[in-house]
């Protein structure tokens, strides 16, 4: 399952962000395996999406989310 792929209030696991389509900043503010995830809002017409990633609060656009692999979990 993808980062893309979550659903408002739904937690997750990051697997994987190997891709080289991840900016380095989204590393560097966290987004790295092993973190947890939540989705807190979507924006209208769903695009960007605003995730908590261990405390850190990120909008990342649907296009970068979805070369995000993720586990999802049923809480933190």
């Amino acid at each position: 399952m993808t980062l893309a792929e979550l659903k408002r209030g739904q937690y997750g696991i990051i697997k994987d962000v190997s891709s080289k389509n991840i900016p380095l900043k989204l590393l560097e503010m966290g987004c790295l395996p092993g973190n947890s995830v939540k989705l807190v809002q979507l924006a209208p017409f769903s695009d960007p999406m605003y995730l908590n990633i261990n405390g850190t609060h990120l909008a990342i656009r649907k296009e970068t989310a979805s070369h995000i692999l993720i586990e999802t979990t049923t809480d933190e």
